[in-house]
């Protein structure tokens, strides 16, 4: 996955051009383009699939999308066989993957936020978690 940097000017354009939470910022991108639409998958599968990782009794999809913003850089993850890969290392929990930026204790339920495939909205991983999980 590639990242780019813009500045809060166009950050907050592309915001405006947004309709609803559906609709993302990429989407945006390829409408000012004049690109097709990507077609993704429109529901996560409802059985567990090669690739997919589970932590704590969540399954994370292959190809879920992370992210954290911590001392003003955003740092990327994708679920890929199996393990949350972050900065092309592997990690088998979401506070080893914190640790690794943040050079100390974290709790990464609470540290990251997680894009499922085919939804536009990004969720604290905190909040899939069940109850007593």
């Amino acid at each position: 996955m590639r990242t780019i940097e813009i500045d809060f000017d166009v950050y907050k354009a592309l915001m405006i051009r947004r309709p609803s939470e559906d609709v993302t910022e990429n989407d945006v991108l390829r409408d000012l383009l004049q690109l097709p639409r990507k077609k993704v998958p429109s529901a996560v599968p409802a059985s567990p699939t090669p690739g997919d990782w589970i932590a704590k009794g969540v399954r994370f999809p292959a190809g879920t999308e992370f992210r954290t913003h911590y001392k003003g850089q955003t740092y990327l993850g994708r679920v890929e066989s199996g393990a949350l890969v972050l900065q092309g290392k592997r990690y088998d929990s979401p506070s080893s993957a914190a640790v690794s930026i943040t050079g100390s204790s974290v709790n990464g339920w609470r540290f990251w936020e997680a894009r499922l495939p085919g939804q536009a909205s990004w969720k604290m991983i905190e909040s899939l978690r069940r109850p007593g999980g």
